[in-house]
């Protein structure tokens, strides 16, 4: 069931009317039956999986609870606590390889032992790849360590906690939600709330427009392109590259927006999986904007306990590398996702060594760091080089990453550019309603930037409750109320300032959105690349 179906369109409003109809008091067990129902439209028996998971970590946080308050010595309660969240994590880590793992092990294992004369015929292993195994184990695991941590209570309510793993909105594409945010909010029913609703159903428009309007259009050239490389050249391949990194943001953008709105509708608040990635001055700037979910938790479930930087400068780097080689093996059973990885690594490296030469540089020549031009062009030198990794996102295979590198060196011999763009599965109209969404993205991603219009505030109170209100409100009257969490939405600063216009604006430029929605559903359909994952 796709955000941008039919189907959906169906059956979110059904659940929120129900959900609100329903007593508090069994609001989040309709909840629990509708997540599990949106799961299970994909593959039904796929849900033993998801309850699989949730049952080992939820009994993982039971039992460390338990040791924690038992009078066992406290080498006896370290030991025992260790093995609690080894079993947790090679149980869930295990399913997560077979499903996801076991063929590309078992081809790169052949291919190994082909090379040293070796042949092998193993046995056939048909798996299909759960929808979003990938994002409900590792939400699932990042509980298990903050329970090992102390950093919250084990979860007594298994529903509750069942539902903090399969909440729908965020399911199957994230963003992976922390525990210490998401489950704290579950502990009390949302309430209806018109301003939530209305600002939820905007981020959500706000979304299926960078959905349906921009990320759809880029798809239809980027898979002309990409899935023939070796017939297109120069700016062809240079301009479907292009796209991809637009078409990438926007998809996965778009369905963290329309899950951050469906939630907020319901009552919660979801985290932010984006700030402005294609703003950021350098590669470390871009994984502090990049799926920031992902991004955090590999940094604090795995580079941090690695030894971060904590150990010297060796010792950092062979972290790093660690890191961005689990990054690109968590987004695909393929070598090309693993060189992506590795070669953000390697930037990041790079990056580090340069650092005190760029900084000694500055220095002498007595340039501002913040100069407007020497921002501009860090902006322009990262997008670079975040896109020549996305050509190893984006190809096939290893092979053709290689042939569009080469491709598009070849600069002679092509039609001109307005023929040859035309001739890529996008005609006019369509070429204009791309330009004119990325038009609309760039200047609301400014006006961002700037923190241009109202920024809504979400509280999350002390008992779990999310409501939003205007930050000049929150700071007014946060003080003595028991809201102990305060959370500023960078997400949709142009519907903020749309919000703040005089009503015929207002209105006039929710209708255009919407009309440029409607245009575009003759070319929908198109699954959310981060499904894959």
């Amino acid at each position: 069931m796709l955000f941008n179906s039919t189907e959906f369109l169906l059956f979110f409003p059904i659940c929120v009317l129900i959900y609100f109809v329903f007593p508090k008091k069994i609001r989040n067990y309709w909840l629990l039956i509708c997540s599990y129902f949106y799961y299970m439209c994909w593959n039904p028996k796929y849900i033993f999986l998801l309850m699989a998971s949730t049952v080992i970590t939820y009994a993982s946080g039971l039992t460390m609870e338990w040791v924690k308050n038992s009078d066992k010595d406290e080498k006896s309660k370290t030991k025992l606590k260790n093995w609690i969240v080894a079993i947790s994590f090679v149980s869930n880590i295990g399913i997560l390889f077979y499903f996801k793992y076991i063929n590309f092990a078992i081809e790169t294992w052949t291919r190994i032992m082909a090379k040293l004369g070796v042949t092998i015929t193993p046995p056939a292993v048909d798996v299909i790849l759960p929808v979003g195994i990938s994002f409900y184990i590792f939400q699932a695991l990042s509980y298990t360590m903050d329970v090992y941590r102390d950093e919250i209570y084990a979860e007594k309510n298994i529903l509750r906690y069942a539902l903090f793993v399969s909440f729908f909105p965020q399911l199957v594409a994230g963003p992976i939600e922390r525990s210490k945010h998401l489950l704290k909010q579950l502990a009390k029913p949302g309430e209806f709330n018109y301003d939530n609703v209305r600002s939820g159903l905007l981020t959500m428009l706000w979304g299926y427009f960078l959905k349906l309007v921009i990320a759809d259009r880029c798809a239809i050239l980027v898979d002309t392109v990409y899935n023939n490389v070796s017939a297109y050249f120069g700016y062809q391949i240079i301009v479907a590259s292009i796209l991809f990194a637009l078409q990438i943001y926007c998809d996965f953008m778009s369905y963290s927006t329309i899950a951050k709105g469906a939630a907020r509708v319901l009552g919660y608040e979801l985290m932010e999986n984006f700030d402005l990635p294609y703003f950021a001055t350098s590669i470390k700037d871009f994984w502090r904007r990049w799926h920031i979910s992902l991004s955090s938790w590999l940094r604090d479930y795995l580079y941090i306990p690695l030894g971060g930087n904590r150990k010297g400068r060796i010792r950092k780097y062979i972290n790093i590398i660690i890191t961005f080689f689990v990054s690109g093996l968590w987004h695909g059973a393929a070598f090309t996702f693993i060189i992506w990885g590795l070669l953000h690594g390697i930037y990041q490296i790079i990056e580090d060594l340069l650092k005190p030469y760029t900084d000694k540089l500055l220095a002498k020549t007595k340039l501002n760091p913040k100069n407007a031009a020497l921002m501009v062009l860090k902006i322009i030198v990262t997008f670079i080089l975040v896109d020549i990794a996305w050509v190893f996102f984006r190809a096939n295979s290893l092979g053709e990453a290689k042939a569009a590198f080469r491709n598009a060196m070849q600069l002679g011999g092509l039609p001109p550019i307005k023929e040859g763009l035309f001739n890529l599965g996008l005609d006019q109209r369509n070429w204009i309603m791309l330009g004119l969404g990325l038009a609309i993205l760039f200047v609301s991603s400014v006006m961002r930037a700037n923190k241009v219009g109202k920024v809504a505030a979400t509280v999350i109170n002390a008992d779990g409750k999310v409501t939003t209100a205007d930050t000049a409100d929150v700071t007014s009257s946060v003080a003595g109320t028991g809201r102990d969490t305060v959370e500023l939405s960078k997400q949709g600063a142009l519907v903020n300032w749309i919000s703040a216009r005089f009503f015929i604006i207002r209105y006039a430029l929710y209708w255009g959105c919407l009309i440029m929605i409607i245009f575009s559903m003759d070319i929908t359909g198109q699954e959310f690349i981060y499904f894959q994952f």
